[in-house]
């Protein structure tokens, strides 16, 4: 993966992911696979957002790591499966 394919994406993270970046990780290319978690980081980070308490017992916002981490890994799953 180049410099030019990163950057493309880091600068388009709402945008389409491009189809040779895709094809790339579908392929098991780690450095393609990392661009397209990057790419989705925010996304899965707002998704694991939950009602967490501290010590304390005070409430707070927080990610809940576990729901980022079976987020993180479905994605992968699906991207190695995903028929072209």
């Amino acid at each position: 993966m180049n410099r030019r394919n990163n950057s493309i994406t880091e600068n388009n993270e709402s945008g389409l992911l491009p189809y040779p970046i895709i094809l790339a990780a579908n392929k098991g290319e780690a450095e393609a696979m990392k661009v397209v978690v990057l790419h989705y980081g925010s996304y899965m980070t707002s998704l694991s957002m939950r009602k967490l308490r501290d010590e304390q017992g005070s409430t707070y916002w927080g990610i809940d790591e576990d729901t980022r981490e079976r987020l993180r890994a479905k994605l992968m799953q699906s991207i190695l499966a995903f028929k072209i």
